[in-house]
């Protein structure tokens, strides 16, 4: 058995060394809000923090995590779902299929504790998670409205129509 620091706790798990991180938290801890996407770190869905650094779970084996490191998942970023990313993320209607959700606001969660009042670029820099449904421009204003506190007026959506 080994140990990893998860959302404040030591957790046991039996995984082999080489099992990617992702899995131990789903399959082994039964935290399933952290998704598998791609499988390859690049589209963001399976993203943690390992002491408050956002990663790509679905790479990184289990044993290049120290069990000092602290790890946080969606779970823990705030138990009672009032953190103010979360808040705001409702405010914007961002989620569509919600599939990606969950590693766009650990990223979100990184960018705002780096940088608490990101500016359009930063959002843009740090926000290489990809989203299916292309919410971008509401996941920008929901990251802003959690570091001033206040929602933008007027989204600017695109709708797009089919001509019959």
């Amino acid at each position: 058995m080994s140990s990893l620091h998860v959302n404040g706790q030591a957790r046991e798990h039996a995984a082999e060394p080489d099992t990617p991180l992702l899995w131990v938290i789903r399959e082994q801890l039964g935290l399933t809000g952290t998704k598998y996407g791609c499988g390859i770190a690049q589209c963001g869905a399976c993203t943690v923090h390992i002491d408050g650094a956002p990663v790509r779970s679905c790479v990184l084996p289990v044993s290049a995590v120290q069990p000092s490191q602290k790890i946080t998942t969606i779970e823990g970023l705030s138990p009672d779902g009032g953190h103010a990313l979360q808040k705001a993320w409702v405010d914007n209607d961002v989620p569509q299929c919600g599939y990606c959700q969950s590693g766009m606001l650990m990223a979100a969660a990184a960018l705002l504790k780096e940088k608490p009042k990101p500016t359009d670029a930063d959002i843009d820099a740090a926000m290489t998670n990809i989203c299916r449904c292309g919410t971008y421009n509401r996941v920008r204003a929901a990251i802003h409205q959690a570091a001033t506190g206040v929602k933008a007026a007027g989204l600017d959506i695109i709708h797009v129509t089919r001509s019959v």
